[in-house]
């Protein structure tokens, strides 16, 4: 991103050499996007982000079909949906916290044509994989499409994770890269509406200057694609660890479905999760009892209320691991919550 800073500063529409180097940039990345996700590199838009990604996926589809475990750009723009008229259908979500596909058929009968089928491909607060190609046959037999946030999975999982898709957005600092710049993947020939209005930039459907300097870094980030993945079997003996270190004191959320492991969701037995957030974090251990993109709000998880009910997510906290976790930041972690339990338990 320095070099990029240096040599590609120049806006990317510009004609000069400067914003020629720019433009080379910001095709590099998205070629490199288009071949990690799967398609072709000119149905690559970028966006700010996953929540500008779900933002213009779904704000003019016609019927929205989705549940309250998905992320707040996608809840909220199906609230604001319904308010304003159009069919929303809110799917039943299981204890499991992994939707059934059955629970889609009956609604899609009686949306309009080109409903969206909302379905996260890993839940970003249980890890919990959903079943995405499952869901995608059955919206494709009604002429629907389907939209995948694949923003926890892209990094983690192959594309397996979001095949059958119609669109997918991603993010680039989940995988190690810049925060403020991701991208919505689509299948050749889907048709969007722009949620701004503006420039020309990225076929219309998202206007503004893009910064050349964060594609660099979503480059760098997108070559350690694989890498990330291969770690899957690494970190899952981690969060399993962590698991059993608070075994008899907390319950893993979503502990019968499937699940990556670099993230998990315990309820711990007589707590508020965001207690415990903070006792934690004063002896340098960094965790939340919701989505990042809800804090600072005292609710507790709309995940983990949608799954289990509000005691169960008023005593939620989620634990992430990454490239940088290893052993001992686990069993740190494992003696600052046996403190800090143990603490609770002798006063």
């Amino acid at each position: 991103m320095r070099g990029a800073a240096e040599l590609a500063w120049a806006n990317p529409s510009s004609v000069h050499a400067a914003g020629r180097r720019a433009l080379a940039v910001l095709e590099r990345t998205r070629e490199a996007l288009g071949k990690e996700l799967g398609v072709d590199p000119r149905d690559v838009v970028f966006t700010s982000g996953g929540t500008e990604a779900n933002n213009l996926a779904l704000r003019h589809a016609p019927g929205i079909i989705t549940s309250r475990i998905e992320h707040p750009s996608v809840v909220r723009v199906a609230e604001a949906a319904a308010d304003s008229g159009t069919p929303v259908h809110w799917l039943p979500v299981p204890a499991s916290g992994r939707i059934d596909p059955d629970s889609v058929s009956e609604p899609l009968r009686r949306m309009p044509r080109g409903t969206v089928v909302a379905l996260m491909a890993v839940n970003h607060e249980t890890g919990v994989i959903q079943p995405v190609r499952e869901v995608s046959a059955r919206a494709q037999a009604a002429g629907a499409r389907l939209h995948v946030d694949a923003v926890q999975a892209f990094g983690k999982m192959g594309q397996e994770g979001w095949q059958g898709a119609d669109s997918v957005s991603v993010a680039a600092h989940k995988l190690g890269g810049p925060k403020g710049i991701g991208a919505l993947a689509c299948r050749s020939g889907l048709e969007l509406a722009p949620v701004l209005r503006g420039g020309a930039q990225e076929r219309g459907l998202r206007p503004g200057t893009l910064d050349a300097v964060a594609a660099a870094g979503f480059l760098a980030a997108l070559e350690r694609v694989p890498s990330r993945v291969a770690q899957g079997a690494r970190l899952e003996r981690l969060r399993d660890e962590l698991q059993r270190g608070v075994a008899g004191r907390a319950v893993v959320n979503g502990a019968d479905a499937p699940r990556l492991p670099h993230v998990t969701n315990l309820s711990f037995f007589g707590w508020k999760g965001d207690e415990l957030v903070a006792a934690l974090d004063l002896l340098g251990v960094r965790v939340s009892s919701g989505s990042a993109c809800s804090s600072g709000a005292a609710e507790p998880s709309s995940v983990i209320t949608a799954m289990l009910g509000i005691e169960r997510a008023r005593a939620s906290v989620r634990f992430s691991m990454g490239e940088s976790t290893d052993a001992d930041t686990v069993q740190t972690a494992i003696e600052a919550l046996e403190q800090v339990l143990g603490r609770a338990a002798a006063s």
